[in-house]
């Protein structure tokens, strides 16, 4: 049973991954998705796109891996006030999907949030 419950870890952090690889991938489709008062959309795409590769990384090695889990947490909780909440609270047609994304992102950070506070091994800048 432990060792299926050790896949976890990788269910866990495969996404971000991948997810960060699409930022790179599909930069200017994501960088219409941010919103108009950020100045130089792609930009955060990229930034966004590392941020979720280092995560996924400092995870899957071990090392900084408290830290990492709680900087993720909270982009993706920056991510679902500042892009998805207000499609979601818009009433128009995206609403049920910017729905969905909030959801997913909220789900996502309280993962993270456990992660940090269950399992995380390097606490050496956090303790």
């Amino acid at each position: 049973m432990n060792a299926f419950l050790s896949l976890g870890r990788y269910f866990f952090v495969i996404p971000f991954a991948v997810f960060g690889l699409f930022h790179f991938m599909k930069a200017d489709t994501m960088a219409s998705m941010v919103p108009s008062y950020m100045p130089a959309g792609v930009v955060w795409v990229y930034l966004s796109g590392l941020g979720l590769l280092a995560a996924a990384v400092s995870i899957l090695l071990g090392k900084y891996d408290k830290l990492a889990s709680i900087l993720l947490s909270i982009m993706l909780l920056l991510f679902a006030v500042m892009i998805y909440l207000p499609g979601a609270m818009s009433g128009g047609e995206t609403a049920h999907s910017s729905l969905g994304y909030l959801l997913r992102d909220l789900s996502h950070a309280g993962a993270a949030m456990l992660y940090a506070a269950n399992l995380a091994k390097d606490r050496s800048l956090i303790g």
